[in-house]
């Protein structure tokens, strides 16, 4: 424990941001405690730490009594004396433990809290990073498939992440070296355990990459109301524009489909429905179920509707296995029935 421990302390908080005090403060704790580990938990020491001098001292308590049963908690009045003539019985007398395991031990110390310290404040850094960025879009890279989890590892730019294999579009296959936008759901700031929590499942990456794709949305001429999304198969999303010569349906599709159509090679081919938001349920509701045609739209209580179709088009109506209909619950809040 020598100048260069303090110079070690001085650059972590230039560098790493981590105040020297919160750092002085964990090594006194951990070499109180390996100390005392050192003894198995038999010893009271005190440790003084002074920067100025550039100095870490340990000192051993010891209680001054007229006989001494455990010489690691107690000293005589007489061994007292010969250290300070002022004390006297049932006082503390400190003794400053000078050995080479306790340089070592020090050393040890101060070098295990400064390792310590390092992986808190990247730890700190990191999480900060990605707090900023939590419900976006980040484009990341490809550095490892575990091809026995299936989980993916991603260069994300702040760190290296992890993309959950339940978290992947159903089917999707990686390689190293593969760029792909993932959304950040989750930030972790407990001390273990992933940091952050990446998806491609998650219905917010669409509306995100409406969002970077369609330049009437990134500028708010047009609003992204709702997403129901059923990764892998099918999207429903329903789009509103505030300006009336903007058609915000056409707008998302872009020129020959080119908007919509590099949407959905990031998603893998997954089928995306774009509907027009109405703030009247029932014209929502109807044009949710697209494309099916719809006959009619009758609000039946508190969020429910029935729906009418032609025969012909209940199986549209519903979808496959359902979906349809599903999506288009969920994208307008209300639970449908449909009859025909």
């Amino acid at each position: 424990m020598n100048s260069e421990f303090f110079e070690a302390l001085d650059l972590l908080e230039k560098e790493k941001g981590i105040p020297k005090d919160y750092m002085l403060e964990k090594v006194e704790a951990a070499l109180i405690s390996a100390y005392k580990r050192d003894k198995n938990g038999n010893s009271n020491v005190r440790v003084a730490i002074d920067e100025g001098k550039k100095t870490v001292r340990l000192f051993q308590q010891l209680e001054v009594v007229e006989k001494v049963e455990d010489d690691v908690l107690q000293i005589s009045l007489d061994d007292a004396h010969a250290i300070n003539k002022r004390l006297k019985l049932g006082d503390i007398c400190e003794v400053e433990v000078k050995t080479k395991n306790l340089r070592r031990l020090a050393a040890l110390t101060a070098k295990q809290v400064i390792v310590q310290g390092i992986r808190e404040a990247e730890r700190a850094n990191i999480v900060r990073e990605y707090e900023s960025k939590r419900e976006e879009i980040v484009t990341a890279t490809v550095v490892k498939v575990d091809e026995v989890s299936g989980n993916v590892v991603l260069d994300t730019g702040t760190s290296n992440a992890t993309l959950l294999l339940a978290e992947q579009i159903p089917g999707e296959t990686f390689s190293v070296g593969d760029r792909v936008k993932v959304f950040i759901t989750e930030v972790n700031r407990e001390t273990h355990g992933h940091i952050v929590t990446l998806s491609r499942k998650h219905p917010g990456l669409v509306k995100r990459m409406f969002e970077l794709e369609i330049p009437e949305i990134a500028d708010g001429t047009v609003l992204v109301k709702a997403v129901a999304r059923e990764a892998g198969s099918r999207t429903k999303i329903a789009v509103y524009s505030r300006d009336e010569n903007v058609d915000a349906i056409g707008a998302c599709i872009g020129n020959r489909g080119a908007r919509i159509g590099a949407i959905i090679d990031e998603l893998r081919g997954e089928k995306i429905d774009i509907v027009e938001y109405s703030e009247d349920p029932e014209t929502f509701i109807r044009d949710a179920l697209s494309p099916a045609r719809v006959l009619s739209v009758t609000l039946d209580g508190e969020r429910s509707a029935k729906v009418l179709v032609e025969p012909d088009q209940l199986t549209l109506a519903i979808g496959k296995a359902g979906q349809n209909a599903r999506l288009a619950a969920r994208l307008t809040g209300y639970k449908i029935d449909i009859k025909a």
